[in-house]
């Protein structure tokens, strides 16, 4: 910008990298606004995706309780009519794990119920320590139980398990990928 002096008037010459400015300005107004809108849309998005995600996790939830109740009826049935003398160390620590996993488990199905029916999972840290202690403790059950028909048997669910984990984790990582790929287009 310069300024040129005729008399007591005063002209203002303005350069054309001033109007540029100004026209960047606006452009970075309107770009602002452009990512403020899309940082609203992605937030909606991924609330509503959260929503989905919660429903799936408290069905997990729910399958994994039921399916450890369910092993544990079934393998303490042979042990129900075995006098208690006669367990090794491997039976009485599955008779002991599911005796503690299947009372929490069976609480654990009730309040899942509560939890979908609100939709929310609870956020006590009593739950988190129950639901943790329940699920650890049922699978000690489960390889105990294993273990006492032959440690082999024992070793094969421990090292199954590592593996499912793996597969389940590797799986859900990748089909949320390609969720989260897929919907965006």
């Amino acid at each position: 910008m310069s300024t040129v002096r005729y008399g007591s008037d005063i002209i203002v010459l303005v350069d054309e990298n001033e109007w540029d400015k100004e026209a960047w300005r606006q452009e970075q107004a309107e770009l602002a606004k452009q990512w403020k809108q899309r940082a609203a849309a992605e937030t909606a998005w991924w609330k509503e995706r959260e929503a989905a995600q919660l429903d799936e996790r408290l069905r997990q939830f729910n399958l994994m309780y039921g399916g450890l109740i369910g092993i544990g009826i079934v393998m303490m049935q042979p042990f129900l009519t075995a006098a208690p003398e006669v367990f090794d160390l491997t039976a009485k620590i599955c008779v002991i794990a599911f005796s503690v996993a299947i009372p929490i488990l069976a609480a654990l199905v009730v309040l899942n119920s509560q939890e979908m029916y609100r939709r929310r999972v609870a956020s006590s840290a009593y739950v988190q320590v129950a639901r943790q202690t329940a699920l650890g403790v049922g699978f000690v059950g489960v390889v105990a139980g294993f273990w006492h028909i032959t440690p082999i048997a024992g070793v094969g669910v421990l090292v199954a398990t590592v593996v499912a984990v793996s597969v389940q984790s590797v799986g859900y990582m990748r089909v949320e990928r390609d969720d989260a790929g897929a919907e965006s287009e």
